[in-house]
């Protein structure tokens, strides 16, 4: 991390290579005078609070945080004690950026090396989401491995006696009148329903490594967008955001389907039946590296697929365990799509993500890229 005073002394110099070194952060960097107005916005922050430095350095502080944001009071806090100011996971998100989750430094702007001048204030934005990743990863691990325990054990455990119970139930409807054969019937339709959610589970106990071709994204996202326009989808409007310009990725695609079969259901059933959208979004990010399971080397994620939907949003109570087994808003539902989900993302060397709030639901996957040898 960049020091505060450092990026500070940086913002000040009023020369050439100020700019380039303030757009070569990370960080989203912004300044604001003694009102409030943003007075600079490096390249990061343009990205992160989705607009341009011109829009940006036409509005205040106020204008793109709502109106009661923690950050308003920590920037009166940075001017009135003139300290510097460090506040965790706060929420600076509005309806055109969605749920937005970040850490903030605010330090009061120098002007000159050796004096502080209280009017101005320069706000450093960190994004949480590449910590998170790496935790997210951990946990889907986790719930992969607590999920394959659990298929190993029901498969041996439960379909054997459940054999017996639908042979016994089987013999019992041969000697019993017409009125109690229901019963018998009701027997083996339950125990038939057993067997196919412990099947369901057993994919979960395939540890083989899984047979990679190069995948265009594009033609996989289209293809489950024609199936759920023609099915479970028909009252969604669909809207796409594609980067043309999106390299492969490797991977198996029928199990990448089923991924974005499983997420694009999922949003079809959370949206109104009237309005409802969803957006599919590609997008190539330089910078994303996690670490490898059980390796040193760093793996690249630049291939981000968004699924956005306007539905009303996960229970703050779920979002920490969406992707554990059995955890399901849905009557009748298993709890096994998001845990599949998380596994065969996981199997490709990639992550999930969820936000959700404001009415504003985004499942985000982000994959390696086929690197081409020039």
């Amino acid at each position: 991390m960049v020091m505060k005073k450092e990026i500070a002394e940086l913002a000040a110099v009023s020369n050439d290579h100020s700019d380039i070194i303030l757009n070569s952060l990370t960080d989203a960097i912004l300044t604001v005078d003694e009102g409030n107005n943003i007075t600079f916005a490096n390249v990061a922050a343009e990205q992160l609070l989705g607009s341009s430095l011109p829009i940006l350095k036409r509005k205040k502080l106020d204008d793109i945080v709502p109106y009661d944001s923690p950050l308003l009071s920590l920037a009166a806090q940075a001017r009135k004690n003139k300290v510097v100011i460090t506040e965790y996971d706060i929420n600076i998100g509005n309806p055109h950026i969605g749920e937005l989750k970040i850490d903030v430094h605010v330090s009061l702007l120098m002007t000159d090396p050796a004096v502080m001048d209280g009017s101005g204030l320069l706000i450093q934005l960190q994004k949480r989401s590449i910590a998170q990743k790496i935790n997210q990863q951990q946990t889907h691990r986790n719930a992969t491995r607590s999920v394959s325990g659990m298929a190993a054990m029901l498969a041996h455990e439960i379909k054997n006696p459940l054999s017996g119970i639908k042979g016994s139930a089987q013999i019992l409807a041969q000697d019993i009148s017409d009125d109690d054969k229901p019963l018998t019937d009701l027997i083996c339709e339950e125990v038939d329903r057993i067997c196919t959610l412990v099947d369901r589970m057993e994919i979960f106990t395939d540890h083989r490594q899984i047979e990679k071709t190069e995948i265009n994204i594009h033609s996989i996202l289209e293809h489950v967008k024609k199936l759920a326009e023609n099915g479970f989808g028909r009252h969604v409007k669909f809207l796409e955001l594609y980067d043309p310009s999106l390299p492969d990725t490797l991977g198996d695609r029928g199990g990448l389907i089923q991924v974005f079969l499983n997420l694009l259901k999922n949003a079809c059933e959370a949206v109104p039946k009237k309005d409802g959208q969803i957006s599919i979004t590609t997008a190539y990010r330089q910078g994303v590296r996690i670490a490898s399971a059980g390796s040193d080397e760093m793996l690249h994620l630049p291939l981000e697929i968004c699924i956005i939907d306007n539905g009303s949003g996960i229970a703050d109570d779920l979002k920490s365990n969406i992707y554990d087994p059995f955890v399901t808003t849905k009557s009748g539902g298993t709890g096994l799509g998001l845990a599949l989900v998380a596994k065969t993302i996981s199997d490709h060397g990639g992550i999930i993500e969820c936000e959700s709030g404001m009415d504003k639901t985004t499942f985000r996957i982000l994959l390696p890229a086929v690197i081409k040898q020039g």
